[in-house]
């Protein structure tokens, strides 16, 4: 996580097909002090799959940045944290032991693991020892019960993860419900590692009030900066100026970004944000509509444009 990070760690958390190098660089802009890039497969980066080796690269105006994989074999896991160490040099590997999606607990990986903690924790010694960079671990409070994490993350800190990420739901949770803070402090309590609180940070309020509550050493933020980037400035300094004109500004750097990264066919992969930038506005389900089809970036600056610059935001 880098010791050189000052304390209350406001990171980006990682999210499938959202936390890619455009928007990373977005909200690094804004103040993220950390990066966690979308999961990748373990897999995939041993048998050298071309995609997702282009999905790990780092640019250097991202970092730090820890670089999440899954997975649920040691050798393998391990190998390619160290194939990921040697071509791209993230800060950290994180390993992911919280997703709660079907496909992946379903090849035993994510939240699957909390089942397993001895194979969870030799999944982590052996990733220790193929790399000499930092080490962690995003996981959630348990699959059906809230109290597993408590037996749970001291397996992890034992097995030699440097720190822990802690989702305040369960796996049956998924991404619904209240995310319960005060067991994540309970977590916090137990272990000597650093501890990152993930869930319910919707803007600078929630940060604050999850950082008091449980004594958390940051948070992570996942669906809290989809189209609101501007979260990681507002919980730093307390204050936001964001009207309409910077929302089209920011949309457009990151389409710029988007297109740079993806080439042609970024256009459609652009889509999912503009949904998230624009919630909220006036008539948004006929604007959402129209953004949602999308075909080039002058026909979305044409529909920026046709934007009141009164548009309460």
């Amino acid at each position: 996580m880098g010791a050189q990070l000052k304390r209350p760690i406001i990171a980006l958390a990682p999210m499938a097909d959202y936390t890619d190098e455009p928007f990373s660089l977005i909200c690094k802009k804004f103040g993220a002090d950390l990066i966690f890039r979308e999961m990748i497969s373990a897999e995939a980066i041993v048998r050298g799959n071309e995609k997702t080796l282009q999905m790990t690269k780092i640019n250097s105006r991202e970092r730090p940045v820890i670089a999440q994989i899954f997975g649920s074999i040691p050798k393998v896991i391990a190998e390619a944290a160290k194939i990921i160490e040697k071509k791209f040099r993230p800060e950290g590997i994180d390993i992911n032991m919280g997703c709660p999606v079907r496909k992946i607990v379903g090849i035993g990986a994510g939240c699957e693991l909390m089942r397993k903690p001895r194979l969870a924790a030799e999944i982590v010694r052996a990733v220790k020892s193929a790399v000499k960079i930092s080490v962690s671990v995003k996981t959630r409070l348990g699959w059906t019960k809230e109290t597993d994490i408590l037996e749970f993350a001291p397996i992890l800190e034992a097995a030699g993860a440097d720190f822990i990420t802690v989702h305040g739901r369960t796996r049956e949770q998924g991404y619904g419900g209240k995310a319960n803070w005060e067991m994540i402090g309970r977590v916090k309590k137990l272990l000597k590692i650093p501890v990152i609180l993930n869930g319910g940070i919707w803007n600078a309020g929630d940060a604050k009030r999850a950082l008091s509550f449980s004594g958390a050493d940051g948070v992570a933020i996942a669906r809290g900066a989809l189209g609101n980037p501007w979260i990681f400035q507002e919980i730093k300094t307390g204050d936001i100026k964001k009207d309409i004109g910077d929302i089209k500004d920011i949309v457009l750097e990151h389409l710029r970004l988007h297109l740079k990264h993806y080439g042609e066919r970024g256009i459609v992969t652009f889509r999912k944000h503009l949904v998230f930038y624009f919630r909220g506005f006036p008539n948004a389900k006929e604007l959402r509509v129209r953004l949602a089809r999308i075909e080039s970036e002058k026909e979305l600056n044409d529909i920026l444009a046709s934007l009141p610059f009164q548009t309460v935001v």
